[in-house]
């Protein structure tokens, strides 16, 4: 998120901290959907996120013509949260509608953490990533943005049907639609990181010829924790092609010390 987004972002993020500390995970959850319901409302009305969107008017009138829309519609916390999010300064109008998506996926996830069960909810987004990544077939059909959404979203529940708590499969649907205009498994990628965020944590994906074993995963954990300076969230891919050691990417950083790489570095030598 580039300053100027975060800069208005940020009332609206320390809102809702302060409410997730008192609030009970179904209320929470709650408001989170009434903030996506309102996200998906601006990305289907221009004229509305424009109007709210406009620097032009003041904050005081943007303030008043979003109750105005939405009073007794979305509960007063929500009403609350979207009244940060208008008051902030935004470029395009679009930067407003991603922002008022994030929000109501970041208090779905306060939510879950609420609930102490973010940790197995950013598991399970990351294993369905990883099915998705394999499946060609499945990702062409998930990702088609021309199919209607709700029948994406009811193949979405056949398969997660007791694989993946009910937080999970609402935030793979959030996916569907596509987090921040991005694709869907790119949006999916996004969701894993924002979990791991609300935990403190950054993710590692991590590429072995070999599955990780628990042991193996804390002490890299460990290890990246202390090169990074915060909490690390482990994510192995298993990938026969890299024939031995590791590839390791936190952000923009990629870490290659796969065998693969290894006999790439020396073909390339002896065909200079």
């Amino acid at each position: 998120m580039e300053s100027a987004m975060r800069e208005s972002y940020g009332p609206a993020s320390d809102r809702l901290a302060d409410l997730a500390t008192g609030a009970e995970p179904d209320v929470l959850a709650g408001i989170g959907d009434q903030l996506l319901a309102v996200a998906d409302l601006l990305g289907r009305e221009p004229g509305m996120r424009r109007a709210l969107a406009d620097v032009s008017r003041s904050t005081d009138d943007r303030v008043e013509l979003l109750r105005g829309l939405l009073r007794g519609k979305v509960d007063d916390d929500t009403l609350a949260l979207l009244d940060a999010l208008v008051s902030g300064r935004w470029s395009r109008p679009s930067e407003l509608r991603n922002a008022a998506e994030r929000l109501g996926v970041e208090t779905i996830l306060a939510a879950a953490e609420r609930s102490d069960e973010l940790g197995d909810v950013e598991d399970e987004l990351f294993r369905f990533a990883q099915v998705v990544d394999g499946s060609p077939r499945l990702a062409t059909v998930l990702g088609d943005p021309g199919a209607p959404v709700q029948s994406r979203a009811a193949l979405v529940d056949d398969l997660l049907d007791g694989k993946a708590r009910p937080t999970t499969v609402r935030l793979v649907k959030v996916a569907l639609v596509g987090l921040g205009g991005r694709g869907f498994a790119a949006s999916l990628t996004r969701l894993v990181e924002l979990a791991a965020a609300a935990r403190d944590r950054q993710v590692a994906y991590v590429t072995s010829a070999v599955p990780l074993t628990d042991e193996e995963e804390e002490r890299l954990g460990a290890f990246l924790g202390q090169r990074y300076g915060r909490h690390i969230s482990v994510k192995g891919t298993v990938d026969p092609e890299v024939i031995g050691g590791l590839s390791v990417q936190i952000g923009s950083d990629l870490y290659d010390g796969t065998v693969l790489r290894r006999l790439a570095e020396a073909r390339a030598a002896l065909t200079r």
